[in-house]
């Protein structure tokens, strides 16, 4: 198993020094073109303006990753394109940013989207690129791959099934059998079967929009933030989808990707090496995307205080979260103060 790691053009020491030296465990780089709408804020735009030192330094990196055989995946993964979903105008701008990767860097092997318009697009003028589900397209049945099996040759399967072996399985078993490939997020913090994802997911693709607007002062727009306000709500975050590393080689012939959400992440070095070596010492939550470390604080969730039974239990609970103290429990297991208490 290896690695999907997303591209930080600000990352300390240099993003292809970090892929540089974790090389044996990193497959591909994801990634979203200087100034496109994706699953999280325009990267390479000040005041509006499209910064082209951004767009240079993108390029530059691209090129030395691919030149280190890193395969090079473009996200088209915004939850919402407004009024351009399904015109000439989106699929112009495909075109012509795989046609500019193509030039400049020699092109991109994968494309992962949201957008069937996308999907379509790439399909019908990149044939030999790669198109890949997003995992914000929430896909966890064979019925719902099977849907689209015509757009997608990979998927990123649905976080809020990943925990679940058997049922991963019954996924890979469809998917082997038509050629398809399944990827899955080993770290997102996000609540499990969120409420709000949709909006918020919603909200990031209009960022640029949202900051020119005079907003609702006052008031946190994410569910997860207000939720973990409340001491007694904080084992959602244990509920959640993520994968502990210790646990990783569960999943070693499910995946032969997994990808690390280390895009906005402060700490991209400390995730990739705790994943690659399948261990982490400290908080648990500084592994995640979001990590709610401050909500949190001045608690940690210490990593190495998790019950030997922790995965058998939570992937075979069958989610029956408001019946079932065993997350709660396990919390109060692994909170520890900072100074150690």
């Amino acid at each position: 198993m290896k690695f999907a790691v997303g591209y930080q053009p600000e990352e300390a020491g240099g993003f292809v020094a970090l892929a540089r030296d974790y090389r044996e465990h990193v497959a591909e780089v994801y990634f979203a073109w200087v100034g496109a709408a994706s699953g999280r804020a325009a990267v390479g735009v000040q005041r509006g303006a499209t910064d082209w030192g951004a767009q240079a330094r993108l390029e530059e990196d691209l090129a030395a990753l691919r030149g280190m055989g890193i395969r090079l995946d473009l996200l088209f993964n915004a939850n919402c394109y407004g009024a351009r979903a399904v015109s000439r105008s989106l699929e112009n701008e495909v075109i012509s940013v795989l046609a500019r990767i193509e030039d400049a860097v020699g092109g991109a092997d994968v494309v992962t989207t949201t957008s069937l318009a996308v999907a379509r697009t790439v399909r019908r003028h990149f044939p030999r690129v790669e198109v890949r589900a997003s995992v914000n397209m929430r896909i966890g049945t064979p019925q719902a791959m099977e849907y689209v099996a015509g757009l997608f040759d990979s998927y990123h399967v649905q976080r809020d099934v990943q925990r679940d072996l058997a049922h991963i399985r019954r996924l890979k078993a469809w998917a082997d059998a038509r050629g398809k490939t399944l990827y899955m997020l080993a770290n997102s913090g996000c609540l499990h079967g969120c409420p709000g994802q949709t909006f918020h997911d919603n909200m990031v693709a209009h960022d640029r929009e949202i900051d020119e607007m005079k907003n609702i002062e006052g008031w946190t727009p994410h569910v997860c933030w207000n939720l973990l306000r409340d001491p007694a709500q904080r084992v959602a975050v244990l509920q959640g989808t993520w994968i502990r590393p210790e646990d990783l080689h569960r999943y070693d012939d499910l995946f032969p990707v997994v990808k690390l959400a280390t895009r906005m992440h402060d700490h991209p070095r400390m995730v990739l090496h705790a994943y690659a070596n399948r261990r982490h010492d400290g908080n648990l939550l500084d592994l995640l995307e979001p990590g709610f470390a401050p909500a949190f604080a001045p608690e940690i969730i210490a990593n190495d205080r998790f019950p030997p039974d922790w995965f058998e239990r939570t992937s075979t609970c069958g989610r029956r979260c408001e019946s079932c103290r065993y997350c709660g429990d396990a919390l109060a297991r692994t909170r520890q103060r900072m100074d150690g208490e």
